[in-house]
C-alpha cells in the first residue's frame, strides 16, 4: 500500500470520528488529538478502526508512536 493509500484511509477513518475536522487542516507534522480535538477515547477508536480497516493491530504502548500523521502513516505502513 503506497503512503498516498494510508493517508487517504487515515483522513477517511479521522472523518468518521471527527466529522467537524476540515482534512486540509490536518497536516502531517501536528499532534493529532490536538488538531482534531479529540479525547483518548476517540483516539482509541482511530485504533479501532484502523485495525478493522488495515488488519494492523496497534498496542496501547505504541500509541504514541502515532501521535502525528506522518508518524501514524510511517508506523502502518511498515507493519502491511
Amino acid at each position: 500500500m503506497t503512503r498516498d493509500e494510508l493517508k487517504s484511509i487515515l483522513m477517511e477513518e479521522i472523518g468518521n470520528i471527527a466529522p467537524d475536522v476540515d482534512p486540509a487542516a490536518v497536516r502531517e507534522d501536528v499532534e493529532l488529538q490536538e488538531v482534531l480535538d479529540i479525547d483518548s477515547i476517540s483516539f482509541l477508536n482511530l485504533m479501532i478502526a484502523l485495525k478493522a480497516r488495515l488488519g494492523v493491530d496497534v498496542p496501547e504502548i505504541d500509541y504514541p508512536k502515532l501521535r502525528t500523521l506522518r508518524a501514524a502513516i510511517d508506523y502502518l505502513g511498515v507493519r502491511l
